[in-house]
């Protein structure tokens, strides 16, 4: 009896610890749980959203390219395209199923049966035959490995397979495949892989281009009726950059890089961080490099809420795109086509009556400009290809490549000279042979040219003028023939600095992502002297140009430019859109020189062309646009093959007319024959001058074809930023 009752007093002492233990389990439960929820709960449910919902970013058609009287100079092609969005953790035997399935309906290999014309047939077995060799042994290994993936397995024993990481161990596999094994393709299987290609080339949740070339609407039809079968595949719409002016100004404008291409490597982390992907396509040159944050546009953004194996459960757009914004240009294309046929008819003029004289010839660069304003009007560089026989657009060596510029350079001499003190207004000289100790004479082209002053060097292009100029900024002022060459301080520096206001030697600020600044030379006494004649350092057709519009702005150096507004996207393709930003007229700076000074050398170049003995006098002398300007022949040694060529560039800068100048224009014709005859710098000048008074007269006479821009525009007011 006692021990009956001994038993009952211990089973609720037991019970109550058992009590306090689950007690304890639950405060512990609960106290996590307040953890969790309260102290992590927000980083908990950010991970649990950062793996269900992804944001995709979908490019948008790029900003189009006007000329400054609304001419669309590059435009956007639409094109049937078929696309690619892989959903998270797709597999690669996934895409081969898309793709085998896909082929039914899209063919990747150009059709070439049934062409009858010769060149059609030619061009459609060459583009066959690239496509065709675009498939690489890999990528048919790949796809003989998905085929036979058990087979292709068993070649790497269990053994070997343990001593390598997963990547080697396929690539090991894949190595283990025979060439006879992927030798004999039919073209429907080649036609999967190219398909399977563009498949792989997608990330997860991003469109890729399968096709966007010659996509049939019998394709388009089709692969949009079974878009049920193939997950991930749509029929949508692309774009190609298009271009109405064919060639003209192409240099310029710039190209694109392909889907294939993707972003530029160099730039990688730059365009990732700015929300690019990698297959985006990106301005890789000129103009559409210059302006891509402009011409890019705002991409569309669609959220996509996807499962834990990633199948897509919804689809959100949470942004909506737009596409890139319209650049206005300062160019005008009707003016820039005359130019271009201008250089292209006194370039084969040339190369045609001396073939055997001009046989280094290639290049004639021309650049027009604005002087107040620094718009450029044209810009042609046209080069002729001797063995396709046939003229190629070369504008972008206006701004890349630097030539000797002769004697145009001269009235940099001449204000430099004011400016230091060597000489005065009015100064003059007895235009005779200057004999170096130890060197041979240095005199004028003109050996009757007698007494001149600052105005008539200019006027008669006297180089012994010029010489003296340049001995007098060295602190030479008392040279006598016989005498050697001694300068003091920095007297090479010191010239080049009043050089360098005007434009030569430094970069225009033009806005183009290069541009060069030509060859300098070193610092010798002798070279000084060639230096103030335009035979030493070297000049880019940009610089001249800015250089005579500095001279014809009173002085005023101003950046010249290409862009002048940027639009907004206009819904409808009728008209541009409201004015985003307008480019005002930058002035770099005001030469360092008494306007007197510049009037001086403003009256040298009038007397070039308008008085009788100017050395550009017969060209320009009876004009009613009242030019001015200056003439200039430069010696140059070509290097070719291993041998050297002594031949002469030929320039000429001008603007027009003299009071409130509406052009400025600079030419270089490099590499003619020493005894070239024909003037071709005058004429490619004196033909661009007549162009632009003669459209100007057109247009003033009722001739429509060029409207401003602003004409039938009612929101011209600059939208906000």
């Amino acid at each position: 009896m006692k021990k009956t009752k001994k038993k009952r007093a211990q089973l609720p002492f037991r019970l109550n610890i058992l009590f306090f233990i689950v007690f304890l389990l639950f405060s512990v439960l609960i106290l996590q749980l307040g953890v969790v929820q309260i102290l992590n709960g927000e980083s908990f449910q950010e991970e649990i959203d950062r793996t269900i919902q992804d944001t995709t970013k979908i490019p948008v058609p790029r900003g189009k390219m006007y000329d400054r009287f609304g001419n669309v100079i590059v435009d956007n092609k639409p094109l049937y395209a078929i696309t690619y969005t892989p959903p998270k953790g797709v597999q690669a035997k996934d895409k081969l199923d898309v793709a085998e399935k896909l082929s039914q309906y899209i063919s990747m290999l150009d059709n070439c049966e049934g062409i009858e014309d010769s060149s059609e047939l030619e061009a459609c077995e060459y583009n066959r035959d690239k496509q065709l060799k675009s498939i690489t042994e890999r990528n048919k290994k790949e796809y003989w490995y998905l085929k036979n993936q058990e087979e292709a397995d068993s070649r790497l024993s269990l053994e070997e397979a343990a001593e390598m990481s997963n990547s080697d161990a396929y690539n090991e596999t894949l190595k283990r495949i025979t060439e006879d094994e992927i030798s004999n393709f039919t073209e429907e299987e080649l036609e999967v892989i190219l398909i399977k290609k563009e498949l792989d080339k997608a990330y997860s949740l991003t469109p890729q281009i399968v096709k966007n070339e010659n996509v049939t609407p019998e394709e388009y039809a089709q692969v949009a009726e079974h878009l049920d079968e193939l997950p991930g595949i749509n029929a949508s719409t692309d774009w190609n950059r298009e271009y109405p002016y064919d060639v003209t100004f192409k240099n310029i404008l710039g190209s694109i890089t392909t889907q294939d291409t993707g972003i530029l490597a160099d730039k990688e982390q730059y365009y990732l961080t700015r929300g690019y992907s990698r297959n985006d396509r990106v301005g890789q040159s000129g103009l559409e490099e210059q302006y891509e944050e402009v011409l890019r546009g705002r991409k569309e953004q669609i959220k996509y809420t996807t499962s834990k194996n990633g199948s897509v459960l919804g689809v959100e757009t949470v942004v909506q795109g737009e596409r890139g914004k319209d650049l206005v240009l300062t160019v005008d294309m009707e003016f820039q086509q005359r130019v271009d046929d201008i250089l292209r008819k006194e370039l084969n003029t040339a190369i045609s009556e001396q073939p055997s004289q001009n046989q280094h010839l290639e290049d004639a660069l021309a650049v027009v400009l604005d002087p107040q304003t620094g718009e450029i009007l044209a810009i042609s560089g046209q080069r002729y290809d001797r063995d396709e026989r046939e003229f190629q657009d070369v504008s972008f060596r206006t701004l890349y490549d630097a030539h000797r510029p002769g004697s145009t350079i001269k009235g940099a001499t001449i204000l430099a000279g004011f400016e230091s003190g060597a000489i005065s207004p009015g100064y003059t000289i007895y235009d005779s042979p200057v004999v170096i100790k130890g060197s041979s004479p240095k005199s004028s082209l003109n050996k009757n040219i007698g007494t001149v002053d600052d105005r008539g060097a200019l006027k008669y292009s006297s180089n012994v003028y010029m010489f003296h100029t340049a001995m007098r900024i060295g602190g030479q002022f008392n040279f006598k023939n016989g005498d050697p060459l001694v300068f003091q301080g920095d007297y090479f520096q010191r010239m080049r600095n009043y050089f360098y206001q005007l434009g030569l030697g430094v970069k225009t600020g033009i806005d183009f992502p290069y541009e060069a600044t030509g060859y300098v030379g070193e610092s010798r006494a002798g070279q000084l002297l060639d230096y103030a004649i335009g035979q030493y350092d070297t000049y880019t057709t940009i610089q001249l140009a800015q250089y005579v519009a500095t001279i014809a702005n009173d002085g005023y150096r101003v950046r010249p430019h290409f862009l002048k507004e940027i639009r907004m996207p206009e819904a409808s393709d009728e008209q541009l859109g409201p004015v985003y930003r307008s480019v005002n007229t930058e002035v770099l700076n005001r030469i360092d020189m008494s306007e007197a000074y510049i009037d001086r050398v403003q009256e040298g170049f009038r007397q070039v062309f308008q008085e009788q003995g100017g050395t550009a006098y017969s060209t320009f002398g009876n004009k009613d646009y009242d030019p001015v300007g200056k003439t200039g022949t430069a010696e140059n040694d070509l290097y070719k093959d291993g041998k050297r060529y002594e031949t002469i560039n030929l320039t000429m800068v001008a603007y027009a007319p003299s009071e409130n100048p509406e052009i400025a224009v600079a030419v270089v014709v490099p590499n003619l024959g020493l005894n070239n005859n024909h003037p071709i710098n005058r004429l490619i000048t004196e033909g661009i001058m007549d162009s632009y008074f003669e459209l100007q007269e057109e247009r003033a006479n009722g001739d429509t074809s060029a409207k401003d821009v602003e004409e039938g525009q009612d929101k011209t007011e600059e939208a906000d930023e």
